[in-house]
């Protein structure tokens, strides 16, 4: 590699790297806020525990931060050397815009590998270390589902509100249990109680004191024409099931947190048994399928953003940084347009939503070298 060569390397590279650093910055927030501040507003977990998630999300963010990296670092330093007429240089001195893109095509080419380990062991990795730290850290003080001032609806048939709570006391306790409906069948509320956790089969087990409760027709909860009796108690035994909170955080979506090795493997197992897959195995295997595309083809998406970046950026040949960020997120906005029109075809197994999955990056790839073939003969 020449001189030439290792000045474009090591521009772009470095464009790259600190636009991929920012995007993973913003991206990582944003799921943090949305996956872990519940749990911390709510006291479940401290914030050295959600600092440690939140940094696994790290190769989460970072496989949708790649092509948009790799997109926005090629577009600032091409779009400068052009301003600049650096390119129109190197063309002066008989360079073809293939020579000098080389350096490009090399570190794009990197980066999808690098993408494809993320992907495929990396993020499914560290995700699932994720979710399970969070599982635990739950389970570790599983009394915190009762917040304060708070309708907790995360009990099954249940909503529970609790006024005052100090440690395992409690205090002003309302209770509404609903039917298959979701309708109120009856309340009760207690002027104090305190909770335990049973580990065994993972219930809350809440005492309370002096209760007052009201049961309604169970025929027709909504009928307030009959006065309802209301019954009191000095004391009352409840057992709220923590069994479905659980599972739901466990499992997450599971398929996409496979490694390569796996999803080949349980693709195998159902394919394997051909026709006399059930009706939610079938799903599963055409979600599978989807997965191994869709990763596939995420990575790509490096490539196809750098392709079209490349003549892009010559061709606009803007200095300002704020410019070429607008040209990347327009174009990144484009491509999860056309990825989201695609998953829709998900629904649609007869489709092939598999194969679907690959339309973004080949139409980016196809438009950057058209593109890039049209300014060369330029």
């Amino acid at each position: 590699m020449g001189i030439l060569h290792r000045h474009i390397f090591a521009s772009v590279l470095g464009a790259c790297l600190a636009a991929v650093a920012l995007f993973t910055f913003v991206l990582m927030l944003g799921t943090a806020l949305r996956d872990l501040l519940g749990y911390v507003i709510a006291g479940q977990i401290d914030a050295l525990t959600a600092a440690e998630l939140a940094m696994l999300l790290v190769p989460f963010v970072a496989v949708y931060a790649l092509p948009i990296g790799m997109l926005t670092g090629v577009l600032l330093v091409l779009g400068r050397m052009s301003s600049e007429q650096e390119i129109t240089a190197m063309r002066a001195a008989g360079l073809s815009l293939g020579y000098v893109a080389r350096p490009i095509w090399v570190l794009a080419g990197g980066a999808v590998l690098a993408a494809l380990i993320l992907n495929f062991y990396v993020m499914p990795v560290t995700r699932s270390m994720q979710r399970q730290m969070l599982v635990q850290a739950v389970r570790a003080n599983p009394v915190n589902f009762l917040v304060p001032r708070t309708f907790v609806r995360d009990f099954p048939g249940f909503i529970v509100y609790v006024g005052e709570r100090k440690g395992a006391e409690l205090t002003d306790f309302w209770l509404w249990e609903l039917d298959s409906q979701q309708r109120v069948r009856g309340m009760a509320r207690a002027r104090s109680g305190s909770v335990d956790f049973r580990e065994e089969d993972n219930q809350l087990v809440v005492t309370l004191r002096e209760v007052s409760g009201e049961p309604r027709d169970t025929k027709d909860p909504e009928n307030f024409a009959k006065p309802q009796p209301i019954g009191n108690s000095d004391l009352m035994t409840l057992e709220l099931k923590l069994d479905g909170v659980f599972k739901q955080m466990k499992l997450g979506s599971k398929v996409a947190w496979l490694t390569l090795p796996q999803l080949l493997e349980r693709r195998l197992e159902l394919e394997g048994k051909g026709a006399a897959l059930v009706p939610a195995e079938r799903a599963e295997l055409t979600k599978v399928r989807i997965t191994l595309n869709d990763k596939a083809a995420s990575s790509l998406a490096v490539l196809a953003m750098a392709m079209v970046a490349v003549p892009l950026g010559i061709k606009v040949s803007r200095k300002e940084t704020s410019a070429n960020l607008g040209i990347a997120v327009g174009l990144v906005l484009l491509y999860y347009f056309m990825s989201a029109l695609t998953g829709l075809l998900q629904r649609s197994p007869n489709l092939g939503p598999e194969y679907w999955v690959w339309f973004p990056p080949l139409v980016f790839a196809v438009a950057g070298v058209w593109l890039f073939r049209r300014l060369d003969r330029a």
